[in-house]
């Protein structure tokens, strides 16, 4: 059987895991033949795995949205291709042939409705490229989801046959070297790995540390893997910051090997509040981690039965100021 998986978008972060995982799975079958088509996501061709590129594709989204429609069916019909996966949330237009399609961006699913003059990116994701994911979801022949919450939100927004949804958890291959141990460092040290998309919500951390200083409390440091110009908001915070004299680091962007190695020596602080499963979590726990997370959906799901997770309302700052103080000062006092 000829399968074209799909993933244009998947360039770095968790669409790219997602992609090496299901290459590294189909690489090992023997019996089918696949071809992927991607656009700069680089992948090694095997006997039994093809790679088309269409770097073109990430010049803007005229550039997707004529692939998606013309491009894409006539390379399914011209590969004379049997199966088709969507690995991109939504499925392949203008063709008849059986679609698997995985979905695993949760921003049309979020409770947190964005606003067109707080982010117009997101706002269109959510209100217009979201609409397309609920059709896809309706009409793909069968649908993978990372989470229970995620089939749930499927059903209740698409209607669709709970059978033809699967609940696929990311594969998490690490290997944990050191576990957590509480220190007066480790527990006064709060690392946060994540870009600096809006939802990732490092703005809470900023606003618990303001007041924090207000009451003369900077016996903690806080670690962000950025570099402070990713976008104006970041830039916005990074200024505050350093007006302040606030304990936040910005170390960039850091490996695999040095993330892990934080979690043994640190405690996770997570306040996204749009995630289909949060990875760090699951490496973190593995790592038995203190974790400090927001209370949403995915974070219950995940960390359910999960002994050392706090979790806090994403939005509130003052909360979440208590709780770092009580973690620095209480926890390892006991």
């Amino acid at each position: 059987m000829r399968i074209m998986v799909f993933d244009v978008p998947a360039e770095n972060g968790g669409a790219l895991s997602v992609l090496l995982e299901f290459y590294n799975k189909f690489k090992l079958d023997g019996e089918n033949e696949y071809i992927f088509v991607l656009s700069k996501a680089e992948l090694s061709e095997t006997k039994n795995i093809r790679v088309l590129y269409y770097p073109w594709i990430k010049k803007s989204w005229i550039h997707r949205l004529y692939f998606d429609n013309f491009i894409a069916p006539k390379l399914i019909k011209k590969n004379n291709v049997d199966k088709v996966f969507s690995l991109q949330n939504v499925i392949i237009p203008h063709t008849k042939i059986e679609q698997t399609l995985y979905v695993h961006n949760a921003i049309p699913f979020s409770e947190y409705k964005f606003k067109f003059v707080e982010n117009k990116l997101l706002w269109v994701y959510q209100n217009i490229i979201g609409k397309n994911i609920f059709k896809s979801i309706k009409n793909a022949n069968k649908v993978i989801v990372q989470t229970q919450w995620m089939k749930n939100k499927c059903i209740d927004k698409t209607k669709k046959n709970p059978n033809d949804i699967q609940v696929m958890l990311p594969k998490i291959n690490i290997e944990v070297k050191n576990y957590f141990i509480e220190t007066k460092e480790s527990l006064s040290t709060f690392f946060y790995p994540a870009s600096g998309v809006e939802f990732k919500n490092h703005k809470v951390i900023v606003d618990a540390c303001l007041e924090l200083k207000k009451k003369n409390i900077n016996n903690y440091k806080v670690l962000f893997t950025l570099n402070g110009n990713e976008n104006k908001g970041i830039e916005l915070l990074y200024k505050i910051i350093k007006e302040n004299e606030l304990p936040i680091e910005f170390i960039g962007y850091i490996s695999k090997e040095r993330v892990l190695d934080y979690y043994s020596k640190s405690v996770l602080i997570f306040p996204s509040y749009i995630e289909t499963v949060g990875l760090p979590l699951i490496e973190a726990s593995l790592h038995k981690t203190h974790i400090l997370v927001a209370n949403c959906e995915y974070a219950i799901e995940i960390l359910n039965g999960y002994k050392k997770a706090l979790f806090f309302n994403p939005f509130d700052y003052l909360g979440l100021s208590q709780t770092i103080n009580q973690i620095v000062n209480i926890k390892y006092n006991k």
